[in-house]
């Protein structure tokens, strides 16, 4: 990836000519496009995991009450809740996806993944991954990586923002980079890896932007848990054996073209669904007004 890879079958094509991981051309690219040194990555790739981690921890811990009052604690609601449909660990991973993303929300401090939108899903994938297989920091780091390989290559083939192909785009692509990243860290093959994306893909194409008030808590938080849970799905799905069947490369094409189609109201722009439903309008002329009760006096003139 000294040259960015325009598309996956070109990073499996160099990895297989040479041998070297995933993670590899990625540093190669890095080095070679933004005159970065291999020791400043891994530092760089600590320090991001590290806020993760932080912001996981503290939205399971933390007041999360942000100003619309949409977020109220729900990670932590559903960390103790006393009815439990899901095990223990598939509970955890959850409760950190939403907890992360309300971190966000409520203005703390958290890593654009590849999207601020999107920033409960990693953090939730990645430290829960961890806990289940006891994964080294180092190997983490490793699968960041390879996460960060996934999204250049759907930038480059499609988009990552809302604004630009709907949250298909933007938590789809988180939940693609969080997939091929748990495939990689499990020991799956590389054209595994790449399955659990296109499989990632499939699950999340369509999914539109509609953010109520424009302010990106309902629906991205729950949206932020739900696609680290079909990341988990996906990624176990492909390093089973499962043929997606449309290779990874035609998934992207399609994320692109669905996302070129998308009426514009779906995206990021708060004019249609969730966010123009009667309650959604109604949460909006309240923010409005919060707003305006805020701002400073006018000086006299």
């Amino acid at each position: 990836m000294s040259v960015l890879f325009r598309d996956f079958a070109g990073w499996e094509k160099h990895c297989h000519e040479t041998g070297d991981p995933l993670y590899q051309p990625v540093i190669a690219y890095e080095i070679e496009q933004k005159n970065r040194t291999e020791a400043f990555i891994w530092e760089n790739m600590a320090q991001a995991y590290q806020v993760m981690r932080e912001a996981v921890q503290t939205g399971l811990t933390r007041d999360m009450t942000s100003r619309s009052g949409m977020v109220n604690n729900g990670a932590k609601k559903v960390a103790n809740a006393p009815v439990t449909v899901l095990n223990a660990d598939f509970k955890l991973l959850v409760a950190r996806s939403l907890g992360a993303k309300e971190v966000n929300s409520c203005m703390g401090r958290v890593v654009a993944a590849p999207t601020a939108g999107a920033s409960g899903i990693l953090p939730g994938i990645l430290t829960t991954l961890q806990d289940l297989h006891q994964l080294s920091d180092r190997k983490i780091h490793e699968g960041l990586l390879v996460a960060a390989g996934i999204a250049l290559i759907i930038e480059e083939n499609a988009s990552l923002a809302g604004a630009v192909g709907g949250c298909q785009a933007e938590t789809g692509s988180a939940a693609a980079m969080g997939a091929g990243a748990i495939v990689y860290l499990l020991g799956g093959t590389v054209p595994q890896v790449f399955n659990a994306v296109a499989i990632t893909i499939q699950c999340m194409l369509g999914l539109i932007c509609d953010p109520v008030a424009g302010l990106v808590e309902v629906p991205c938080i729950v949206r932020n848990a739900s696609a680290a849970a079909i990341a988990y799905s996906s990624a176990q799905i492909a390093i089973a054996g499962v043929d997606p069947v449309i290779p990874v490369d035609q998934c992207v094409m399609a994320l692109g073209e669905v996302g070129q189609n998308m009426e514009t109201r779906y995206k990021e722009t708060a004019l249609g669904g969730l966010a123009n439903t009667p309650t959604g309008r109604a949460i909006e002329k309240q923010v409005l007004v919060q707003d305006i009760e805020i701002l400073p006096d006018a000086p006299d003139e």
